[in-house]
């Protein structure tokens, strides 16, 4: 994920834009077709769509399914167009920007979750795939998936692409040096609850002081905040009426305090997440483990490379459950193509188009088909020591809470990411944190 927020870059999403330069194309409409690459009735034109996302590999991973429905569709092509690896401060900002001035968004865009609430508050800005008959997919979906792509209005105007089910990933190499269980269902019984896996962390500190056990206050906060959030009903910054409660909801004092709990205990490497000390610490084993979505894996993979393949392993995350992260596909009303973007964004998020995105990025299928096809759910992850992924995360996703995201979710979560980083880093007093937190996430919120 290098610097990309989504699942973490703590950025304003009031920062400045960037220039880019993808636009949608113009021509005639053609019916939608099921989510298959080929399936669609071909226009009497050959048109491009463009197709915008953000992040590396681990957020979309469509250069395969792409290079699928290009092929058999000689005259739909879609360019697949990567915009920028930071979605929070750069890639949201210049959407809204495309959004509001009627032009300049690829036919089908991606979205991160934090900003859903946003998106789903402007219908105007969509259009409505019910009307291109997507709404019959409902049943491929979680219910809060689907439900999330559905706006103020009712009307489905978003489908799923992938979803970040939870794990905890681990050193191998760090735990035989600390005397700690290597097999990851050993490791896994080490810690069912936060609290044994915080004494799990003092015994790795008294045997491996010159490494942090966790990377930082980012992933561990994201790890708990997910679990607390289906606790508190599916609410994290916000409620339904859109009415601040980051001071209010227990869910986020308690992922805030145990964070607290671990960087006061001398347990996190203090590591910014996606900064270049952070991937040089994942390189050279400067902490033990670190809260893993399914996108995740590919990030470590990747930072870590080939001299660290079978250090990394994927135990299961205390709490057995959560989510951090996943996206979802969108057709802007100012695409002049609205039914063939529609029918591309169906592939993609379809049973096919997911799969092919899981092979090559590792990004777990939301589609439930998908996650029943055999190269999902039998998925084993080599870099990490044939890591059963796929049935790892399915276990972690079959227990998922709807969560709630408002508005300005993003904004609040860049704000108040920023100071627990602050805390854990020592530019911010663990005494005065909670209340700079709440400080920030008001200003934020406007």
């Amino acid at each position: 994920m290098m610097n990309n927020t989504r699942r973490g870059v703590l950025a304003a999403v009031a920062a400045g834009t960037l220039a880019f330069t993808a636009a949608a194309c113009g021509g005639d409409e053609a019916p939608a077709a099921a989510p298959s690459a080929g399936g669609s009735a071909a226009p009497a034109e050959k048109i491009e769509l463009t197709l915008n996302t953000f992040g590396g590999g681990e957020n979309f991973a469509y250069d395969d399914a792409v290079a699928q429905w290009n092929a058999a569709h000689p005259n739909i092509q879609v360019k697949y167009v990567n915009l920028t690896d930071r979605f929070e401060d750069t890639y949201l900002p210049q959407v809204l920007q495309w959004l509001e001035a009627g032009s300049g968004a690829g036919d089908i865009i991606g979205m991160d979750e934090g900003a859903m609430g946003l998106m789903a508050a402007r219908p105007q800005y969509f259009a409505d795939l019910g009307q291109y008959g997507l709404d019959s997919r409902k049943a491929d979906f979680p219910a809060y998936k689907w439900d999330t792509g559905v706006n103020t209005e009712g009307k489905l105007f978003a489908l799923g692409t992938d979803i970040g089910g939870m794990a905890m990933c681990y050193r191998t190499d760090l735990f035989e040096k600390a005397g700690l269980p290597t097999n990851r269902d050993e490791v896994s019984k080490l810690w069912p609850t936060w609290n044994d896996y915080l004494e799990v962390g003092k015994k790795f500190k008294a045997k491996v002081p010159d490494a942090g056990f966790v990377d930082g206050a980012n992933t561990v906060y994201e790890s708990v905040l997910a679990q607390e959030a289906g606790k508190n009903g599916g609410q994290i910054y916000f409620d339904k009426s859109q009415q601040l409660i980051v001071d209010k909801n227990p869910g986020v004092k308690a992922a805030f305090d145990y964070v607290q709990s671990l960087s006061t205990a001398g347990l996190t490497a203090k590591l910014r997440s996606w900064s270049e000390e952070w991937n040089t610490a994942m390189q050279k084993g400067g902490f033990a483990t670190m809260g893993c979505p399914s996108w995740m894996l590919g990030v470590i993979s990747g930072t870590s490379g080939e001299g660290n393949a079978k250090k990394w392993d994927v135990a299961a995350v205390p709490g057995g459950s959560g989510n951090w992260g996943g996206s979802w596909l969108m057709v802007p009303a100012q695409s002049k193509h609205p039914k063939e973007a529609a029918e591309v964004l169906n592939f993609l998020t379809g049973k096919e188009g997911q799969v092919a995105a899981f092979k090559e990025g590792g990004n777990f299928p939301s589609s439930i088909p998908a996650q029943q096809d055999p190269a999902v759910a039998e998925a084993k992850n080599a870099y990490f020591n044939d890591a059963p992924s796929g049935p790892i995360f399915a276990a972690s996703v079959a227990q998922l809470s709807p969560v709630f995201f408002g508005e300005k979710h993003a904004q609040v979560k860049a704000a108040v990411g920023e100071v627990l980083v602050g805390a854990d880093q020592g530019s911010v007093k663990w005494d005065e944190a909670w209340t700079r937190f709440v400080e920030e996430g008001v200003k934020a919120a406007g």
